[in-house]
Protein backbone atom coordinates (compact mmCIF):
# COMPACT_ATOMS: atom_id res chain seq x y z
CA UNK A 1 0.00 0.00 0.00
CA UNK A 2 1.48 3.47 -0.91
CA UNK A 3 2.09 6.18 1.44
CA UNK A 4 -1.52 8.46 2.02
CA UNK A 5 -1.20 11.78 0.89
CA UNK A 6 -0.92 13.08 4.81
CA UNK A 7 0.36 10.11 6.33
CA UNK A 8 1.59 9.67 9.84
CA UNK A 9 4.91 10.27 10.48
CA UNK A 10 8.17 9.68 12.69
CA UNK A 11 11.18 11.57 12.77
CA UNK A 12 14.23 9.97 14.60
CA UNK A 13 17.11 12.39 14.56
CA UNK A 14 20.66 12.28 16.25
CA UNK A 15 21.83 9.11 14.99
CA UNK A 16 24.98 7.57 13.50
CA UNK A 17 23.28 6.29 9.56
CA UNK A 18 24.66 3.37 7.83
CA UNK A 19 22.48 3.72 4.54
CA UNK A 20 24.09 1.06 2.55
CA UNK A 21 22.89 2.53 -0.67
CA UNK A 22 25.22 2.47 -3.57
CA UNK A 23 27.55 4.63 -2.34
CA UNK A 24 27.75 3.48 1.13
CA UNK A 25 26.74 6.69 2.22
CA UNK A 26 26.99 7.12 5.74
CA UNK A 27 26.12 10.29 8.23
CA UNK A 28 28.02 10.80 11.79
CA UNK A 29 24.60 12.36 12.41
CA UNK A 30 21.47 12.46 11.19
CA UNK A 31 18.24 12.03 10.54
CA UNK A 32 15.20 9.38 9.08
CA UNK A 33 11.71 10.75 8.48
CA UNK A 34 9.32 7.89 7.89
CA UNK A 35 6.27 8.64 6.51
CA UNK A 36 3.34 5.95 6.56
CA UNK A 37 5.44 2.54 5.71
CA UNK A 38 7.71 4.22 3.65
CA UNK A 39 11.21 6.02 4.20
CA UNK A 40 10.64 9.85 3.08
CA UNK A 41 14.04 11.39 3.91
CA UNK A 42 17.27 10.24 5.17
CA UNK A 43 20.32 13.01 5.67
CA UNK A 44 22.57 14.59 7.80
CA UNK A 45 21.76 16.66 10.42
CA UNK A 46 17.90 17.31 12.02
CA UNK A 47 14.91 16.48 9.92
CA UNK A 48 13.24 19.47 7.82
CA UNK A 49 11.31 21.75 9.45
CA UNK A 50 7.53 21.98 9.25
CA UNK A 51 6.71 18.48 8.75
CA UNK A 52 3.06 17.30 9.32
CA UNK A 53 1.10 14.45 10.86
CA UNK A 54 4.38 13.51 13.00
CA UNK A 55 3.20 11.35 16.02
CA UNK A 56 6.55 10.35 17.11
CA UNK A 57 9.90 12.19 17.03
CA UNK A 58 12.63 9.69 18.46
CA UNK A 59 15.80 11.04 20.03
CA UNK A 60 18.34 8.47 19.00
CA UNK A 61 21.91 9.92 20.57
CA UNK A 62 24.18 7.00 20.65
CA UNK A 63 22.85 4.82 18.20
CA UNK A 64 23.81 3.43 14.48
CA UNK A 65 20.70 3.47 12.40
CA UNK A 66 21.11 0.22 9.17
CA UNK A 67 18.78 -0.96 7.08
CA UNK A 68 16.78 -4.31 8.89
CA UNK A 69 18.62 -7.28 8.05
CA UNK A 70 17.32 -9.90 6.10
CA UNK A 71 17.55 -13.34 6.33
CA UNK A 72 17.92 -15.66 3.34
CA UNK A 73 18.64 -19.12 4.72
CA UNK A 74 16.47 -20.89 7.57
CA UNK A 75 14.44 -23.81 8.68
CA UNK A 76 12.50 -22.54 11.47
CA UNK A 77 11.55 -26.10 12.85
CA UNK A 78 14.91 -27.05 13.68
CA UNK A 79 14.15 -24.57 16.66
CA UNK A 80 12.79 -27.42 18.69
CA UNK A 81 15.74 -30.01 18.29
CA UNK A 82 18.88 -27.40 19.35
CA UNK A 83 22.05 -28.75 20.97
CA UNK A 84 21.83 -33.03 19.19
CA UNK A 85 24.05 -34.12 17.26
CA UNK A 86 26.49 -31.69 18.09
CA UNK A 87 29.55 -33.30 16.83
CA UNK A 88 28.42 -34.41 13.57
CA UNK A 89 29.27 -33.32 9.48
CA UNK A 90 26.28 -32.85 7.66
CA UNK A 91 25.28 -36.18 6.13
CA UNK A 92 25.52 -37.91 9.46
CA UNK A 93 24.01 -35.36 11.02
CA UNK A 94 20.94 -35.63 8.61
CA UNK A 95 21.07 -39.31 9.72
CA UNK A 96 20.59 -38.79 13.25
CA UNK A 97 17.89 -35.78 13.29
CA UNK A 98 15.85 -37.13 10.28
CA UNK A 99 13.99 -39.66 12.37
CA UNK A 100 12.56 -37.13 15.11
CA UNK A 101 12.10 -34.59 12.40
CA UNK A 102 10.24 -37.02 10.52
CA UNK A 103 7.17 -36.99 13.73
CA UNK A 104 7.00 -33.12 13.51
CA UNK A 105 3.07 -31.53 13.71
CA UNK A 106 1.28 -28.69 13.30
CA UNK A 107 1.82 -27.38 16.71
CA UNK A 108 5.29 -28.06 16.79
CA UNK A 109 6.13 -26.14 13.46
CA UNK A 110 4.13 -23.11 14.82
CA UNK A 111 5.96 -23.14 18.36
CA UNK A 112 9.34 -23.40 16.56
CA UNK A 113 8.76 -20.64 13.92
CA UNK A 114 7.23 -18.47 17.08
CA UNK A 115 10.96 -19.22 18.32
CA UNK A 116 12.94 -18.83 15.62
CA UNK A 117 11.03 -15.51 13.99
CA UNK A 118 11.23 -13.86 17.69
CA UNK A 119 15.51 -14.66 18.05
CA UNK A 120 15.88 -13.03 14.69
CA UNK A 121 13.64 -10.29 15.29
CA UNK A 122 15.00 -9.35 18.34
CA UNK A 123 18.44 -9.07 16.70
CA UNK A 124 17.47 -6.85 14.23
CA UNK A 125 16.10 -8.99 11.30
CA UNK A 126 13.18 -7.17 9.61
CA UNK A 127 12.69 -9.69 6.64
CA UNK A 128 13.01 -13.62 7.67
CA UNK A 129 12.34 -16.76 5.41
CA UNK A 130 11.74 -19.99 6.18
CA UNK A 131 13.02 -23.43 4.19
CA UNK A 132 10.69 -25.53 4.93
CA UNK A 133 10.72 -28.98 3.27
CA UNK A 134 9.48 -31.82 5.76
CA UNK A 135 5.85 -32.63 5.34
CA UNK A 136 5.06 -35.83 7.47
CA UNK A 137 1.97 -37.80 6.46
CA UNK A 138 -0.86 -36.17 8.57
CA UNK A 139 1.06 -33.52 10.00
CA UNK A 140 -1.80 -30.99 9.61
CA UNK A 141 -1.22 -27.41 8.00
CA UNK A 142 2.65 -26.87 8.41
CA UNK A 143 2.97 -23.96 5.91
CA UNK A 144 -0.50 -22.17 6.90
CA UNK A 145 1.15 -22.06 10.30
CA UNK A 146 4.53 -21.05 10.00
CA UNK A 147 3.22 -17.98 7.84
CA UNK A 148 0.82 -17.25 10.32
CA UNK A 149 3.66 -16.91 13.11
CA UNK A 150 5.07 -14.31 11.14
CA UNK A 151 2.26 -12.52 10.49
CA UNK A 152 1.73 -12.41 14.37
CA UNK A 153 5.27 -11.04 15.00
CA UNK A 154 4.72 -8.63 11.88
CA UNK A 155 8.30 -9.37 10.34
CA UNK A 156 8.15 -9.27 6.37
CA UNK A 157 8.68 -13.12 5.48
CA UNK A 158 9.47 -15.41 2.10
CA UNK A 159 8.51 -19.09 2.75
CA UNK A 160 10.18 -21.20 0.48
CA UNK A 161 7.78 -24.44 0.55
CA UNK A 162 10.38 -27.16 0.16
CA UNK A 163 9.76 -30.64 -0.39
CA UNK A 164 11.14 -34.34 -0.92
CA UNK A 165 10.41 -37.40 -2.57
CA UNK A 166 13.41 -39.50 -2.40
CA UNK A 167 13.20 -41.69 0.91
CA UNK A 168 15.27 -44.22 2.12
CA UNK A 169 13.73 -46.71 0.03
CA UNK A 170 15.08 -44.59 -3.11
CA UNK A 171 18.67 -44.13 -1.55
CA UNK A 172 17.78 -40.88 0.18
CA UNK A 173 18.11 -40.17 4.04
CA UNK A 174 14.44 -39.31 5.11
CA UNK A 175 11.99 -41.66 6.38
CA UNK A 176 9.15 -42.71 3.79
CA UNK A 177 6.36 -41.77 5.49
CA UNK A 178 8.24 -38.06 6.27
CA UNK A 179 8.53 -37.49 2.20
CA UNK A 180 5.68 -36.53 -0.62
CA UNK A 181 5.52 -38.22 -4.08
CA UNK A 182 5.86 -36.25 -7.14
CA UNK A 183 2.86 -35.04 -7.63
CA UNK A 184 1.72 -34.37 -4.32
CA UNK A 185 4.65 -31.88 -3.99
CA UNK A 186 3.98 -30.20 -7.21
CA UNK A 187 0.10 -29.86 -6.01
CA UNK A 188 0.67 -28.85 -2.47
CA UNK A 189 3.26 -26.28 -3.23
CA UNK A 190 1.17 -24.35 -6.13
CA UNK A 191 -1.93 -24.53 -3.36
CA UNK A 192 0.46 -22.53 -1.08
CA UNK A 193 1.91 -19.98 -3.61
CA UNK A 194 -2.01 -19.20 -4.96
CA UNK A 195 -3.06 -19.05 -1.49
CA UNK A 196 -0.47 -16.65 0.18
CA UNK A 197 2.39 -14.99 -2.16
CA UNK A 198 1.90 -11.52 -2.51
CA UNK A 199 3.70 -9.59 -5.72
CA UNK A 200 2.98 -6.01 -4.29
CA UNK A 201 5.80 -4.13 -3.53
CA UNK A 202 4.99 -3.67 0.26
CA UNK A 203 4.17 -7.19 0.41
CA UNK A 204 4.46 -8.96 3.77
CA UNK A 205 4.13 -12.54 2.91
CA UNK A 206 5.79 -14.42 -0.32
CA UNK A 207 6.27 -17.73 -1.28
CA UNK A 208 9.34 -19.38 -3.20
CA UNK A 209 9.42 -23.13 -4.89
CA UNK A 210 12.29 -24.71 -2.58
CA UNK A 211 12.68 -28.40 -3.59
CA UNK A 212 15.08 -29.70 -0.54
CA UNK A 213 18.17 -30.86 -2.30
CA UNK A 214 20.03 -32.61 -4.78
CA UNK A 215 20.15 -35.84 -2.73
CA UNK A 216 16.95 -35.82 -0.92
CA UNK A 217 14.51 -34.94 -4.43
CA UNK A 218 14.22 -36.58 -7.43
CA UNK A 219 15.65 -34.66 -11.21
CA UNK A 220 12.12 -34.94 -12.13
CA UNK A 221 11.09 -32.49 -8.98
CA UNK A 222 13.87 -30.46 -9.50
CA UNK A 223 12.99 -29.56 -13.55
CA UNK A 224 9.43 -29.83 -12.75
CA UNK A 225 9.52 -27.96 -9.60
CA UNK A 226 11.57 -25.05 -11.78
CA UNK A 227 8.99 -24.89 -14.30
CA UNK A 228 5.86 -24.39 -11.65
CA UNK A 229 8.18 -21.26 -10.07
CA UNK A 230 8.53 -19.64 -13.49
CA UNK A 231 4.81 -20.43 -14.59
CA UNK A 232 3.55 -18.68 -11.25
CA UNK A 233 6.40 -16.11 -10.99
CA UNK A 234 7.93 -17.17 -7.77
CA UNK A 235 11.56 -17.49 -7.11
CA UNK A 236 13.25 -20.56 -6.85
CA UNK A 237 15.61 -22.14 -3.60
CA UNK A 238 17.38 -24.97 -2.40
CA UNK A 239 20.92 -26.10 -0.88
CA UNK A 240 23.49 -26.36 -3.11
CA UNK A 241 27.16 -27.83 -3.22
CA UNK A 242 27.39 -27.55 0.73
CA UNK A 243 29.97 -30.48 1.37
CA UNK A 244 32.37 -32.50 -0.34
CA UNK A 245 30.18 -35.39 0.19
CA UNK A 246 27.21 -33.86 -1.84
CA UNK A 247 29.75 -33.69 -4.87
CA UNK A 248 30.78 -36.91 -4.45
CA UNK A 249 27.05 -37.83 -4.40
CA UNK A 250 26.07 -35.36 -7.50
CA UNK A 251 29.01 -37.39 -9.63
CA UNK A 252 28.03 -40.67 -8.86
CA UNK A 253 24.44 -40.16 -9.15
CA UNK A 254 24.42 -37.59 -12.43
CA UNK A 255 27.81 -37.82 -13.61
CA UNK A 256 28.18 -34.08 -13.39
CA UNK A 257 29.25 -31.90 -10.60
CA UNK A 258 26.18 -30.05 -8.56
CA UNK A 259 26.06 -26.91 -10.77
CA UNK A 260 26.23 -28.52 -13.96
CA UNK A 261 23.58 -30.42 -12.40
CA UNK A 262 21.88 -27.12 -11.37
CA UNK A 263 22.23 -25.84 -14.71
CA UNK A 264 20.38 -28.96 -16.13
CA UNK A 265 17.68 -29.06 -14.52
CA UNK A 266 16.31 -25.26 -14.90
CA UNK A 267 18.21 -24.51 -11.47
CA UNK A 268 19.84 -21.27 -12.60
CA UNK A 269 18.94 -17.52 -13.33
CA UNK A 270 18.50 -14.49 -11.65
CA UNK A 271 15.03 -15.90 -9.96
CA UNK A 272 17.23 -18.59 -7.91
CA UNK A 273 19.34 -18.71 -4.99
CA UNK A 274 21.33 -21.43 -3.40
CA UNK A 275 21.94 -22.08 0.42
CA UNK A 276 25.27 -22.74 1.21
CA UNK A 277 28.12 -23.08 -2.05
CA UNK A 278 30.71 -23.95 0.07
CA UNK A 279 32.61 -26.11 -2.45
CA UNK A 280 32.22 -23.93 -5.65
CA UNK A 281 35.31 -23.92 -8.51
CA UNK A 282 35.73 -21.19 -10.26
CA UNK A 283 34.11 -22.29 -13.26
CA UNK A 284 30.85 -22.59 -11.03
CA UNK A 285 31.41 -19.14 -9.24
CA UNK A 286 31.38 -17.58 -13.14
CA UNK A 287 28.05 -19.74 -13.50
CA UNK A 288 26.36 -17.79 -11.06
CA UNK A 289 27.70 -14.67 -11.83
CA UNK A 290 26.98 -15.32 -15.63
CA UNK A 291 23.07 -15.71 -14.96
CA UNK A 292 22.90 -14.08 -11.61
CA UNK A 293 22.01 -17.35 -9.70
CA UNK A 294 22.27 -16.01 -5.89
CA UNK A 295 24.08 -17.18 -2.17
CA UNK A 296 22.79 -17.53 1.36
CA UNK A 297 25.64 -17.74 2.72
CA UNK A 298 25.84 -19.64 6.28
CA UNK A 299 29.06 -18.96 8.20
CA UNK A 300 27.72 -20.86 11.82
CA UNK A 301 26.41 -23.43 10.42
CA UNK A 302 29.04 -24.13 7.62
CA UNK A 303 31.33 -24.28 10.61
CA UNK A 304 29.14 -25.86 13.21
CA UNK A 305 28.81 -29.20 11.01
CA UNK A 306 32.37 -28.74 9.01
CA UNK A 307 31.33 -27.93 5.73
CA UNK A 308 34.01 -25.66 4.88
CA UNK A 309 34.58 -21.57 3.72
CA UNK A 310 32.63 -20.67 1.04
CA UNK A 311 34.64 -18.55 -1.26
CA UNK A 312 32.40 -15.55 -0.50
CA UNK A 313 35.18 -12.59 -1.68
CA UNK A 314 35.62 -14.33 -4.41
CA UNK A 315 31.68 -14.73 -5.45
CA UNK A 316 31.03 -10.72 -4.89
CA UNK A 317 34.40 -10.67 -6.85
CA UNK A 318 32.75 -12.07 -9.84
CA UNK A 319 28.99 -10.37 -9.13
CA UNK A 320 27.44 -13.06 -7.86
CA UNK A 321 24.47 -11.84 -4.90
CA UNK A 322 25.09 -13.10 -1.53
CA UNK A 323 22.96 -12.77 1.38
CA UNK A 324 23.74 -14.40 4.61
CA UNK A 325 21.56 -17.14 6.47
CA UNK A 326 21.10 -18.49 9.91
CA UNK A 327 20.40 -21.67 8.75
CA UNK A 328 18.38 -24.02 10.73
CA UNK A 329 18.97 -23.41 14.91
CA UNK A 330 19.92 -27.43 14.94
CA UNK A 331 23.14 -25.98 13.17
CA UNK A 332 22.98 -22.76 14.02
CA UNK A 333 21.73 -22.61 18.20
CA UNK A 334 21.79 -18.97 18.66
CA UNK A 335 19.27 -18.49 16.08
CA UNK A 336 20.03 -14.73 15.02
CA UNK A 337 21.32 -12.81 12.28
CA UNK A 338 23.82 -10.46 14.02
CA UNK A 339 26.01 -13.16 14.73
CA UNK A 340 26.63 -14.11 10.64
CA UNK A 341 27.92 -10.62 10.15
CA UNK A 342 30.70 -11.11 12.66
CA UNK A 343 31.03 -14.83 11.52
CA UNK A 344 30.91 -14.13 7.71
CA UNK A 345 33.96 -11.18 8.25
CA UNK A 346 35.78 -13.34 10.51
CA UNK A 347 35.63 -17.03 9.10
CA UNK A 348 36.61 -15.67 5.54
CA UNK A 349 39.61 -14.06 6.75
CA UNK A 350 40.66 -17.72 7.58
CA UNK A 351 40.66 -18.10 3.68
CA UNK A 352 43.07 -17.79 0.86
CA UNK A 353 42.42 -13.68 1.09
CA UNK A 354 42.78 -13.62 4.88
CA UNK A 355 42.98 -10.05 6.47
CA UNK A 356 41.26 -8.65 2.84
CA UNK A 357 38.54 -10.76 2.50
CA UNK A 358 35.72 -9.03 3.89
CA UNK A 359 35.92 -5.72 6.13
CA UNK A 360 33.29 -4.30 8.51
CA UNK A 361 30.96 -2.21 5.60
CA UNK A 362 30.87 -5.30 3.30
CA UNK A 363 29.52 -7.75 5.76
CA UNK A 364 26.81 -5.44 6.69
CA UNK A 365 26.25 -5.05 3.18
CA UNK A 366 25.59 -9.04 3.14
CA UNK A 367 23.42 -8.82 5.81
CA UNK A 368 21.07 -5.70 4.75
CA UNK A 369 21.23 -5.12 0.66
CA UNK A 370 22.99 -8.56 -0.25
CA UNK A 371 19.56 -9.92 1.21
CA UNK A 372 17.40 -8.02 -0.66
CA UNK A 373 18.81 -9.16 -3.67
CA UNK A 374 18.80 -12.61 -2.88
CA UNK A 375 15.19 -12.66 -1.87
CA UNK A 376 14.62 -10.75 -5.55
CA UNK A 377 13.79 -7.25 -3.34
CA UNK A 378 16.39 -4.89 -3.33
CA UNK A 379 14.26 -2.02 -5.04
CA UNK A 380 12.11 -1.90 -1.78
CA UNK A 381 14.33 -3.40 0.92
CA UNK A 382 17.89 -3.33 2.01
CA UNK A 383 19.31 0.54 2.30
CA UNK A 384 17.69 3.43 3.84
CA UNK A 385 16.35 5.59 0.79
CA UNK A 386 13.70 7.65 0.13
CA UNK A 387 10.84 6.08 -1.41
CA UNK A 388 11.67 2.29 -0.11
CA UNK A 389 10.00 0.44 2.49
CA UNK A 390 10.26 1.65 6.41
CA UNK A 391 12.16 -1.33 7.54
CA UNK A 392 14.76 -0.16 9.79
CA UNK A 393 17.22 -0.76 13.23
CA UNK A 394 18.30 1.60 15.64
CA UNK A 395 21.71 -0.57 17.40
CA UNK A 396 22.54 1.27 20.59
CA UNK A 397 26.22 1.49 20.92
CA UNK A 398 26.73 3.83 23.93
CA UNK A 399 27.41 1.70 26.29
CA UNK A 400 30.18 -0.39 27.80
CA UNK A 401 30.03 -3.13 25.17
CA UNK A 402 31.44 -0.44 22.48
CA UNK A 403 31.96 2.39 24.68
CA UNK A 404 35.37 2.64 22.96
CA UNK A 405 34.98 1.80 19.36
CA UNK A 406 34.67 5.31 17.80
CA UNK A 407 33.56 4.03 14.38
CA UNK A 408 30.15 2.49 14.92
CA UNK A 409 29.26 0.59 12.05
CA UNK A 410 33.24 -1.62 13.33
CA UNK A 411 31.17 -1.58 16.80
CA UNK A 412 28.51 -3.51 15.13
CA UNK A 413 29.95 -5.77 13.14
CA UNK A 414 33.22 -6.62 15.17
CA UNK A 415 31.79 -5.71 18.89
CA UNK A 416 29.48 -7.91 21.08
CA UNK A 417 25.79 -8.18 20.26
CA UNK A 418 23.99 -4.69 20.34
CA UNK A 419 20.92 -4.15 21.74
CA UNK A 420 18.14 -3.10 18.78
CA UNK A 421 16.50 -0.16 20.64
CA UNK A 422 14.11 0.26 18.05
CA UNK A 423 12.96 -1.86 15.23
CA UNK A 424 10.35 -0.70 12.51
CA UNK A 425 9.23 -2.87 9.96
CA UNK A 426 6.57 -1.67 7.79
CA UNK A 427 6.64 1.38 9.35
CA UNK A 428 5.62 -0.19 12.67
CA UNK A 429 7.81 -1.16 15.74
CA UNK A 430 8.40 -4.65 16.34
CA UNK A 431 11.21 -4.09 18.68
CA UNK A 432 11.00 -1.47 21.43
CA UNK A 433 13.79 -1.53 24.09
CA UNK A 434 15.39 -4.38 23.27
CA UNK A 435 12.03 -6.36 23.83
CA UNK A 436 9.53 -7.45 21.15
CA UNK A 437 6.32 -5.36 21.15
CA UNK A 438 3.67 -8.06 19.33
CA UNK A 439 4.08 -11.10 20.95
CA UNK A 440 5.15 -12.68 24.40
CA UNK A 441 8.71 -13.58 24.56
CA UNK A 442 8.15 -15.45 27.54
CA UNK A 443 4.92 -17.05 26.56
CA UNK A 444 7.24 -18.12 23.33
CA UNK A 445 9.35 -19.48 25.42
CA UNK A 446 7.53 -21.95 27.59
CA UNK A 447 5.52 -23.34 24.03
CA UNK A 448 8.76 -23.92 22.37
CA UNK A 449 9.98 -25.76 25.28
CA UNK A 450 7.30 -28.13 25.56
CA UNK A 451 6.76 -28.51 22.21
CA UNK A 452 10.23 -30.01 22.05
CA UNK A 453 10.09 -32.31 25.03
CA UNK A 454 6.70 -33.95 23.20
CA UNK A 455 8.40 -33.72 20.50
CA UNK A 456 11.34 -35.26 22.11
CA UNK A 457 9.02 -38.37 23.95
CA UNK A 458 7.33 -38.95 20.11
CA UNK A 459 10.58 -39.83 18.71
CA UNK A 460 11.55 -41.99 21.64
CA UNK A 461 8.56 -44.11 21.46
CA UNK A 462 9.01 -44.51 17.45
Amino acid sequence: MAASADPQRIVIENCSIATVDARDTEYASGHIVVAGNRIESVGAGSAPEGLTGVVRRVDATGHLATPGLVNTHHHFYQWITRGLATDHNLFNWLVALYPTWARIDEPMARAAAQGSLAMMARGGVTTAMDHHYVFPQGSGDLSGAIIGAAREMGVRFTLARGSMDRSEKDGGLPPDFAVETLEGALAATEATVDAHHDASFDAMTQVAVAPCSPFSVSTELMRQGAELARRKGVRLHTHGSETVEEEQFCKELFGMGPTEYFESTGWLGDDVWMAHCVHMNDSDIAAFARTGTGVAHCPSSNARLAAGIARVPDMLAAGVPVGLGVDGTASNESGELHTELRNALLINRLGAHREAALNARQALRLGTFGGAQVLGRADQIGSLEAGKLADLVLWKLDTLAHSSIADPVTALIFGAAAPVTLSLVDGKPVVEGDHLTTVDEDAIARVTRDEARRLARIAAGA
